[in-house]
């Protein structure tokens, strides 16, 4: 098998993947809005549909948390293959590098998921016209 020699960007492409998947609530209204594809009050419809759900119910975004959490799991799988790690002995044998690796890349997806999607995608959603100013005042609490 071969050893993929630049092992930090398939990491990042699990990071930047997973973070894209867990955002799916909130990314596509402002890419409709942005795209001049909907309008204001469409897509805000359209994101608080996929956050909370018609019925006050939100099964979206949990759902695309789980799926964004099988994506890490699977691209860690790959990644560790790709380094040879692919029986359980050499699992056993390198279980502190696949737990601080696994750990970090965990605590990195989630802390970039923050940021893009209750900061990020926010600040581009008011900028065109989207009413999140309440979720704003969430996140900055030094104002």
């Amino acid at each position: 098998m071969e050893v993929e020699t630049n092992p930090l960007k398939s990491l990042w492409k699990v990071i930047a993947g997973s973070t894209l998947i867990a955002s799916m609530c909130c990314l596509p209204s402002v890419v409709l809005v942005m795209l001049g594809l909907a309008t204001v009050s469409t897509g805000a419809a359209l994101s608080d549909t996929l956050y909370w759900g018609g019925d006050g119910y939100g099964w979206f975004r949990p759902l695309m948390g789980v799926v964004a959490a099988i994506s890490v799991v699977i691209g860690l799988t790959v990644y560790f293959r790709n380094q040879g790690i692919c029986t359980l002995d050499q699992a056993k044998q390198s279980r502190r590098k696949i737990i601080n690796t696994s750990l970090l890349v965990l605590t990195v997806t989630y802390l970039t998921y923050l940021l893009f999607n209750y900061v990020i995608l926010t600040e581009i959603g008011i900028q065109f016209g989207l009413p999140w100013e309440s979720s704003r005042d969430s996140y900055m609490f030094w104002r």
